[in-house]
C-alpha cells in the first residue's frame, strides 16, 4: 500500500517530468556573514509565489562552501527551506557534493527532511567510472538528477558515453544540463537518447546563456539511423533565482511555442538575446564567472529580498565592471523584471 509520503514523492516525479521553473537558491547572510533566516525564507515565499515549481537548495548558486561542515549550514539551510515550503506542492532539490561518502550522507540528510531527488554535482578527483559508481549508490537513497556543470565553476568536461551510461540508471530521473557550450549539450542529449530514456527522463535547461533557444528548439538526434525527438521540460538554474515571476511566463510561452504559436517563438527567439546579455552581465561573463553569485545578489538586493549581497567568502564579490553592467541590463530590459512583484507582496515575504 502506498504511504502519504510515497504518494507525495511519486506525485512530485510526476510534475518534475512535466516540466517546470526550479530556481536555484541563493543564501541570505547577514552583513556578519551570517545566515540570515528571516530573508532566507522570503526568498523560498518569493519563488514559490512566482508559480515555480520548485527549489533546488544547496547548488552551487547556494554557495559550495556550505557543504563544508565547517560552516556548520547545510542541515539548516536544507532544514529552513524544507519548512518555508511545507504544505505547498514545491518540488524540494537537495544539492550534493563530494565523494561518495559524502554525497550518500547528504542524500540521506535530504531525504530525512523530505527532498524529494537530489541534485548530483560532478566531483573532480573521481572518474567517469567512479562518478556512475557514486550515482549508484547516491540513488538508492534518493532520485537523482544528473548535472553537467561548466568547468569555469568547478565542473569537467564528460564524454557522451558517461551520459548514456548514466542514464541507464533507473535512479536518475533527470538531467541538469549546464555545460554552457552547445557542443557538451549535445553530448547529453545523444546520451540521453542512446539509453533508451527520451521517455522518462526530465532535461531540464541550466544553460543561463541560452535558457529560452534551449526551451523553444526542436532537438532530433540521430541514434542508429533513427531519428528521435528529444526536449528541455524546464529549468533548474541560477538565471531563475532572479525575475523568477517573469521566468515562469517565458517558460509557459515556450511551450506554447513548441505547440506551434509562431508568434510566441518569435518573441522568445528576440527576448533570448535579450536574456543572455542580462545573464552575461549578472553572471559576470566577461571576468570568468567570478561575480556571478554576487550578481544575483545584488539583483535581489535591489528588490528588497536580500539586505546586501555578502558571500560566504569574503572575496567573492563584484568584479571590476559588473556593476554599471547590471546598471545598463537594469534599464535595457526592464520586460524581464519583476520588480512591481516583488514590492507588491515584500512585506508579506518578510513578515
Amino acid at each position: 500500500m502506498l504511504t502519504a509520503s510515497s504518494t507525495r514523492q511519486a506525485a512530485a516525479l510526476a510534475r518534475f517530468r512535466r516540466g517546470c521553473v526550479i530556481p536555484a537558491h541563493p543564501l541570505a547572510l547577514d552583513a556578519d556573514r551570517r545566515l540570515d533566516e528571516r530573508r532566507q525564507r522570503a526568498l523560498t515565499r518569493y519563488y514559490l509565489a512566482s508559480g515555480a515549481g520548485g527549489i533546488a537548495v544547496g547548488v552551487h548558486t547556494t554557495q559550495f562552501a556550505i557543504h563544508d561542515p565547517k560552516t556548520g549550514l547545510l542541515a539548516p539551510v536544507l532544514e529552513l527551506a524544507a519548512e518555508t515550503a511545507a504544505g505547498t506542492d514545491a518540488i524540494l532539490v537537495a544539492g550534493a557534493c563530494g565523494d561518495t561518502a559524502q554525497a550518500v550522507a547528504e542524500a540521506e540528510l535530504a531525504a530525512s527532511l523530505g527532498y524529494h531527488m537530489v541534485l548530483l554535482s560532478p566531483y573532480g578527483p573521481l572518474d567517469e567510472d567512479g562518478l556512475v559508481e557514486r550515482a549508484r549508490e547516491v540513488g538508492e537513497v534518493l532520485p537523482f538528477i544528473g548535472f553537467y556543470l561548466q568547468p569555469a565553476v568547478g565542473g569537467r568536461e564528460l564524454s557522451r558515453n558517461f551520459w548514456a551510461r548514466l542514464a541507464a540508471l533507473e535512479s536518475m530521473v533527470g538531467i541538469k544540463v549546464a555545460p554552457f557550450d552547445r557542443y557538451r549539450t549535445l553530448d547529453v542529449l545523444h546520451g540521453a537518447c542512446a539509453a533508451g530514456r527520451t521517455g522518462d527522463l526530465a532535461l531540464y535547461t541550466g544553460n543561463d546563456d541560452h535558457i529560452l533557444a534551449d526551451l523553444v528548439a526542436p532537438h532530433q538526434v540521430v541514434i542508429d539511423k533513427r531519428a528521435v525527438e528529444v526536449e528541455f521540460v524546464g529549468g533548474l538554474l541560477g538565471q531563475w533565482a532572479v525575475w523568477a515571476r517573469t521566468a515562469v511566463a517565458l517558460l509557459d510561452e515556450a511551450r506554447r511555442a513548441r505547440a506551434g504559436d509562431d508568434v510566441a517563438l518569435r518573441r522568445l527567439l528576440t527576448l533570448d538575446g535579450h536574456l543572455t546579455d542580462a545573464n552575461a552581465a549578472i553572471f559576470d561573463a566577461a571576468n570568468g564567472y567570478h561575480g556571478c553569485i554576487p550578481g544575483i545578489h545584488e539583483v535581489l538586493r535591489r528588490q528588497g529580498l536580500l539586505a546586501g549581497r555578502w558571500c560566504l567568502d569574503p572575496d567573492e564579490d563584484l568584479s571590476p565592471g559588473q556593476l554599471a553592467a547590471l546598471d545598463r541590463v537594469h534599464r535595457a530590459y526592464p520586460h524581464l523584471r519583476d520588480d512591481d512583484f516583488v514590492a507588491e507582496h515584500l512585506d508579506e515575504w518578510l513578515s
